[in-house]
């Protein structure tokens, strides 16, 4: 299955897709869509909105993953946000592709098994479960990844899961389903 995640934002908005057959992921393309700051807001959104239809046209996803508005600092970075979501989410309906979308505490219990997780955490398991030599840059890269990631792991029906845990042995099993028992090479614990 091919996933596209998006991060959005209305100064930069991160892309991710993955291929993914529901245990091994594999990196497509990432990066992020920046737009100038000096821009009007409406010039933006259409850059942010031209380069997701491109991208999602290019790389032909089966769903696209969107990270979903739960809290933002002040009622105007809430505003903005929502209007990127909006980009984006019309995007990928504008080309006809399922969306779904997962708040930031489904993401982290998702990719890292731990809703509260701290960025440095997703982005690092990120990194794992792609099998990634760094955490890919920049941030808002790493994040819609996670978002694509997610996706994968909320969609793997239940009996294949149980399947797949009641296969598992030892820790190098354990060691990419959740961040408490990732060890940092060279940690003699």
């Amino acid at each position: 299955m091919r996933v596209f995640g998006i991060d959005p934002g209305s100064l930069r908005t991160g892309y991710g897709c993955i291929d993914s057959d529901g245990s091994c992921h594999r990196l497509v393309v990432c990066g992020a869509i920046a737009t100038r700051g000096c821009e009007t807001f409406a010039d933006r959104l259409v850059a942010i909105h031209r380069e997701l239809v491109a991208l999602i046209a290019v790389h032909a996803p089966a769903v696209v993953a969107v990270e979903n508005l739960f809290h933002a600092a002040n009622v105007r970075s809430a505003l903005k946000l929502g209007h990127a979501r909006g980009v984006a989410l019309l995007a990928a309906a504008g080309q006809g592709v399922p969306i779904a979308e997962y708040t930031p505490a489904e993401i982290k219990r998702a990719v890292v098994g731990y809703g509260r997780a701290e960025k440095h955490q997703v982005q690092e398991m990120v990194r794992l479960l792609l099998g990634l030599p760094a955490v890919p840059e920049p941030n808002d890269a790493a994040d819609a990844l996670a978002v694509a990631i997610c996706h994968v792991h909320m969609s793997v029906p239940a009996e294949v899961a149980a399947a797949r845990a009641a296969t598992a042995k030892g820790p190098a099993s354990r060691a990419l389903t959740s961040w408490r028992n990732y060890r940092p090479p060279g940690d003699p614990r």
